[in-house]
């Protein structure tokens, strides 16, 4: 996003500019469980990335990319079109592994790509308007907490009737937070009589049912699939040097560590210095790095290295207009952390919407 703000920069200079995507917008993944629970409507968590593109001079391609040439510098779309390049800049984000789903995605959403949350919406107001349903959530990390949440705030609508909300968290809910924030999400849930069921861990997901690794089987009108996300595929079907989770290993100048003109951020790279976690703060802190260095190594002037910094903030958002918020040694539950929440976010989209 960062990168279309100074798309200008580039063509001013004579640069042509190609940005390739999957949709005409880009939405904000951590605008995504309040879209999903009705607090934010499509609009208000999106980026207009084909009309920003055009009205900067660039040229956009409705496409997802299949395949990467570093050798002859080209990018191939699944549309059968490559695109040549000088200097690429890689920002594919990760996506939720699909192997453990059996057959057809009918009722199961995966929690990525965001957009999926709104389909997922109208299939729960679709199907609880009508009857009593019942909605699994598989991952037991903050995005399985912040859905099941919402899912909670979006069948309190007066046209829906009982929606039962369960949440399969592996091993346990939050394991790899301080306990503080899994008590506070435990508890939050738990009054809102959302099931929590750890210790067990899903193996097979199909339409209807989940099952579990001693065979037991659930049945289900609507799962979610939350258990963590990867890196494209595009990297290493590719053959470009990858970390262990198959994100493009970067530098600290955050291009590849085989290929000086391949760089990237966000959730698709693996940090060569030491793994980063999948939190958007990384992308954000990455972003004027990534600018900086695309132009410096088109006109050959000195790269920037990226410091991915220290602590960073952590505010979830648990549904029912409360949060818990995580800083350092600060840790706090309630409504004013959901509101700090929700004037960050909305910040966030404002500062790149006012260049529609």
């Amino acid at each position: 996003m960062m990168m279309l703000t100074r798309m200008k920069d580039f063509v001013d200079k004579g640069y042509e500019v190609t940005v390739i995507g999957p949709s005409e917008h880009h939405y904000y993944s951590g605008m995504g469980p309040g879209m999903l629970g009705g607090t934010y409507q499509p609009e208000e968590i999106r980026f207009a990335t084909r009309f920003v593109t055009e009205k900067f001079g660039g040229t956009f391609k409705l496409a997802k990319v299949s395949g990467i040439d570093p050798v002859n510098q080209r990018v191939q779309l699944d549309t059968a079109e490559e695109i040549s390049y000088d200097v690429l800049s890689c920002n594919l984000g990760s996506q939720v592994p699909e192997e453990m789903v059996s057959g057809p995605l009918d009722d199961i959403f995966l929690v990525k790509p965001i957009e999926k949350l709104l389909d997922a919406q109208k299939r729960i107001r679709e199907l609880g308007s009508r009857k009593d349903i019942r909605i699994a959530v598989v991952g037991g990390g903050p995005s399985a907490v912040e859905i099941a949440g919402n899912i909670w705030r979006l069948s309190c609508q007066p046209e829906m009737q009982k929606v039962a909300i369960s949440i399969f968290a592996g091993r346990r809910l939050m394991p790899h937070h301080p306990e503080g924030i899994r008590r506070r999400a435990f508890e939050s849930l738990q009054t809102r009589s959302i099931q929590i069921i750890e210790n067990t861990h899903i193996q097979t997901i199909k339409t209807g049912q989940v099952v579990d690794d001693k065979e037991k089987v659930y049945d289900f009108d609507i799962i979610f699939v939350a258990v963590g996300v990867k890196p494209s595929r595009v990297f290493a079907k590719s053959g470009l040097p990858c970390g262990p989770n198959g994100g493009l290993l970067v530098n600290h100048y955050l291009h590849s560590c085989d290929y000086d003109n391949i760089f990237g951020g966000g959730d698709c790279i693996h940090f060569q210095e030491k793994p980063l976690d999948k939190v958007g703060v990384y992308a954000v802190r990455q972003n004027p790095v990534l600018v900086h260095n695309l132009m410096a190594r088109l006109e050959n002037r000195k790269l920037q290295p990226f410091n991915p910094g220290g602590s960073y903030l952590l505010i979830f958002n648990l549904g029912n207009e409360t949060g818990i918020l995580y800083k350092w040694s600060i840790l706090f539950g309630g409504r004013l952390a959901y509101l700090i929440k929700d004037y960050i976010d909305r910040k966030f989209m404002r500062t790149f919407q006012a260049i529609e």
